[in-house]
């Protein structure tokens, strides 16, 4: 027998219970800590003086936190439709082939055609790999999950093939295409706000921010406020409904993976176009998977998928700056404390929803 359903005011589910579950998961991480003999005080100060405690160490986050905004708002886009889109690492892969060819073959056009061009190349590249296991389940039930994992695999060997035998830089020992030229590369951000008076350090923080910015904006507007976003959260939530009210499922479930693909296309832009400035393998590096925490977290909704995305920021770069101030403290174990916040983001999603409807039930009986 299925257990009830619980009933939270909007504002706790989308506010209290992601804070709750991120509690919960930094005190079993400050046991942890104690485990190794090291005080988890002094170890979150690192962390967060790492991550925020100056502006080379915010840019890094910010770096990060693009990244996991892309990934984190291609897989939302797929969860309002019902799906459970875990290929934005081959999305991304495609979108890099794709952005790679762009900035290789169109060099000779000025920047401020290239640069577009190459940022739609990259949407489209992820659109169509999004597009096909979309199509897949549409017409054939082939099951979205399923087939998004079998494509992450397609395109790592298709990356692989092509920059060892058709575009990889001639003599060189490594996998990866030769540089694009400048012009067709995104600006630094401290090159870009140095006419300002703003001065940052050199880090890998680009303009694909202000791109990412614009995607949770351009996806808030498209889910709350169109009506292909109002069809798709339809059918996400009852596709016989939508169905019966005129709304063709099949359609949009290729939409949405479509939408999806491209918005996860965004992780390649930033690693490909603003900070290696060529295409190499596996520059994806498990964003497409954090994504999907970040999009649980986040419960969706563009605002919460930022915070979730700069909260997984400032893991990234806080946790990378621990594991040099505290050497007992791995890389590894940060990589583990991600884990248990994602484990209590997802899975645990609804002891944690029981513990905020107890909580609340019982501030009102007081």
């Amino acid at each position: 027998m299925s257990a009830a359903p619980i009933d939270l005011p909007r504002w706790a589910n989308a506010g209290l219970v992601p804070l709750v579950s991120v509690a919960a998961a930094l005190l079993v991480a400050g046991l942890v800590v104690i485990g190794i003999g090291e005080s988890p005080l002094e170890a979150t100060t690192l962390l967060l003086r790492g991550a925020l405690g100056s502006a080379e160490g915010v840019s890094f986050t910010l770096y990060y936190t693009t990244n996991f905004i892309f990934t984190g708002l291609a897989v939302a886009v797929a969860f309002h439709a019902g799906l459970f889109n875990i290929g934005g690492e081959g999305q991304a892969t495609i979108a890099g082939i794709f952005v790679a060819l762009a900035c290789l073959w169109l060099a000779p056009l000025p920047g401020i055609l290239l640069v577009p061009l190459a940022i739609l190349a990259a949407a489209a590249g992820g659109a169509l790999y999004g597009f096909i296991p979309g199509w897949l389940q549409a017409t054939r039930g082939s099951h979205v999950v399923i087939t998004t994992i079998m494509f992450n695999f397609i395109a790592a060997t298709l990356s692989v093939y092509l920059l060892v035998e058709v575009i990889g830089k001639p003599g060189s020992m490594q996998a990866e295409t030769p540089e694009f030229a400048r012009h067709a590369i995104l600006t630094p951000m401290h090159e870009l706000l140095a006419p300002l008076g703003l001065k940052l350090p050199a880090t890998p923080l680009n303009s694909a921010f202000l791109l990412a910015l614009a995607a949770l904006v351009a996806v808030w507007a498209l889910i709350y406020r169109s009506r292909l976003g109002y069809a798709i959260r339809t059918v996400g939530a009852n596709p016989r409904a939508a169905a019966y009210a005129g709304i063709s499922p099949a359609r949009i479930i290729m939409v949405a993976m479509a939408i999806s693909g491209a918005l996860a296309g965004g992780l390649a832009v930033n690693e490909v176009m603003g900070v290696q400035h060529r295409l190499l393998l596996d520059f994806t590096a498990g964003y497409g998977f954090v994504g999907i925490a970040v999009a649980l977290m986040g419960r969706g909704h563009p605002v919460g998928v930022g915070l979730a995305a700069l909260l997984f920021g400032v893991l990234y770069q806080g946790g990378a700056e621990l594991s040099f101030d505290k050497p007992s403290i791995t890389r590894d174990m940060v990589v583990v404390i991600g884990g248990v916040i994602i484990l209590f983001a997802g899975a645990l999603d609804g002891l944690f929803r029981r513990v905020v409807a107890s909580g609340l039930r019982f501030g009102s009986a007081r």
